[in-house]
């Protein structure tokens, strides 16, 4: 081939939109492979949002599609009988745990608008509504359940009409409905899947819903087994699914990923700009935590830890290092809660900072976060002198190594406060820790060892390697 490789990456609701985390990585993987075409396909919630990064220049195309906002079949016209038979049969398999024909609902209808209200003109598909109601719905209103319904299956209908640019490989950064974008286009085109979690997205999606008061009774386990759904077919057909930590593979093969295609990959950091930090001690003792003031990493929890050691160690200095721009409102609740405590002389809200300047006089770093898959935070901490304490989320215990003194529950604000106790009670032996976690990250969490691993894995799935496999 001798145009460049491209790259088509799937996201939903993260990169370029969204700052941190996965979208960052994301932007890592493309700058670091400047020898690699990428376009992007981003699945939004609304359109004409802001981009938090600049796109790199191998960057080449950029499709953005809100998914409530995809073309509608006005007329409802009546769907042919092969559109009708697969999506009869794609329900019944889906919602019954059954394996799914995914091939066949990608390839029976000829237009895919088809997929849209004039499914419910056909007296089937009507009457599978009904039944289903009586079924698993009878405590509540047909028409709660029709709407969860229509609602549901129209975000699926319009991910499968998600124009997806051509490329050599797909790669979907979560399973849900980019997951779902990204296999139907690598059908279409007839091109490798590769799927990267970095968090387990039916998880995630299934503590949201189970915490979310307005969805109940059948919609909330029609939305569950939808999200659970879209995750084994995506691992069951994806070419190849990393995951950040051995705990996440187990559970990916649990649920259908093949154990030879589904691999580790873990996250990493650049390893030379964190360790060129000059510590530099600081009077008194100064705890921040780094990450966008956002409800997924409970700042209110931190701000009640904060509390529980000033009471102690008045001299102590608490930092919010992040953005405060993404949710206002809790944003908002945070400072009245600082002002509420009291503690607003020893407690700042920075916004968005250089962090390289708080991890030079940082005497430690809290994660408090309820949801995290394999924190970056930490290994920078670790990098540049700082010592960790995080709750017991995603790969974070495992990275502690499952030491108790630096572990909490989440939203434990007391359990968080007696280990920056312990922290500051013993600064010698957390010499001897800070050398050997800075050690442990410069080994195993290396970006540039983590960039090369992709771009090798991209090799793999180049067309004609991919082609080669697939014949033999």
């Amino acid at each position: 081939m001798d145009r460049p490789l491209r790259v088509c990456m799937v996201l939903e609701g993260s990169y370029p939109f969204i700052t941190g985390g996965v979208a960052a990585w994301v932007q890592d993987i493309i700058q670091g492979l400047p020898e690699i075409e990428f376009s992007l396909l981003t699945l939004s919630p609304q359109a004409d949002q802001k981009l938090r990064y600049t796109l790199p220049p191998n960057v080449k195309e950029h499709r953005d599609m809100v998914l409530s906002d995809a073309p509608r079949n006005k007329e409802g016209r009546r769907p042919g009988k092969r559109s009708l038979k697969a999506v009869l049969e794609f329900h019944q398999q889906m919602f019954e745990s059954k394996t799914v024909d995914f091939e066949a609902l990608i390839h029976a209808p000829k237009d895919l608008h088809e997929l849209d209200n004039g499914l419910l003109r056909d007296k089937n598909l009507w009457n599978l509504l009904v039944q289903s109601n009586l079924r698993k719905n009878p405590a509540y209103a047909f028409s709660d359940y029709f709407w969860a319904w229509q609602s549901s299956h129209r975000l699926l209908f319009n991910t499968l009409q998600a124009q997806a640019p051509e490329a050599d490989v797909y790669h979907a950064i979560s399973t849900g409905f980019a997951g779902l974008a990204a296999l139907t286009a690598s059908r279409t085109y007839n091109k490798p899947f590769l799927l990267t979690e970095h968090g387990l997205y039916h998880k995630e999606r299934e503590i949201e819903i189970r915490k979310a008061d307005f969805v109940r009774g059948y919609q909330r386990d029609m939305w569950i087994n939808i999200y659970n759904g879209l995750s084994k077919i995506c691992y069951q057909s994806a070419d190849v699914v990393t995951a950040l930590f051995e705990e996440n593979r187990q559970k990916q093969i649990e649920l259908g990923a093949d154990p030879k295609r589904c691999i580790v990959i873990p996250n990493g950091i650049d390893i030379e700009r964190f360790s060129s930090v000059v510590r530099t001690k600081k009077p008194g003792f100064h705890v921040g935590l780094v990450g966008r003031i956002v409800p997924i990493k409970d700042i209110k929890t931190f701000i009640a830890a904060a509390k529980i050691v000033l009471d102690q160690i008045p001299e102590a200095v608490f930092y919010a290092i992040g953005p405060t721009d993404e949710e206002p409102d809790y944003y908002k609740e945070c400072v009245a809660m600082v002002e509420s405590l009291h503690i607003q002389d020893r407690f700042i809200f920075t916004g968005r900072q250089n962090v390289l300047e708080y991890y030079s006089f940082l005497d430690l770093m809290l994660l408090t976060s309820v949801r995290e898959a394999q924190p970056l935070v930490i290994l920078e901490g670790w990098t540049a002198g700082v010592p960790c304490i995080s709750t017991k989320v995603g790969n974070a215990p495992e990275m502690l190594d499952y030491d108790e003194r630096f572990l909490a529950p989440s939203k434990d604000p007391e359990k968080i406060a007696k280990n920056i106790l312990y922290v500051y009670q013993h600064p010698e032996e957390m010499k001897t820790i800070n050398e050997r976690n800075k050690q442990k990250a410069i080994r195993l969490y290396n970006k540039k060892d983590l960039i090369q691993r992709y771009r090798e894995l991209y090799a793999q799935l180049h067309p004609d390697v991919w082609k080669q496999r697939e014949e033999t």
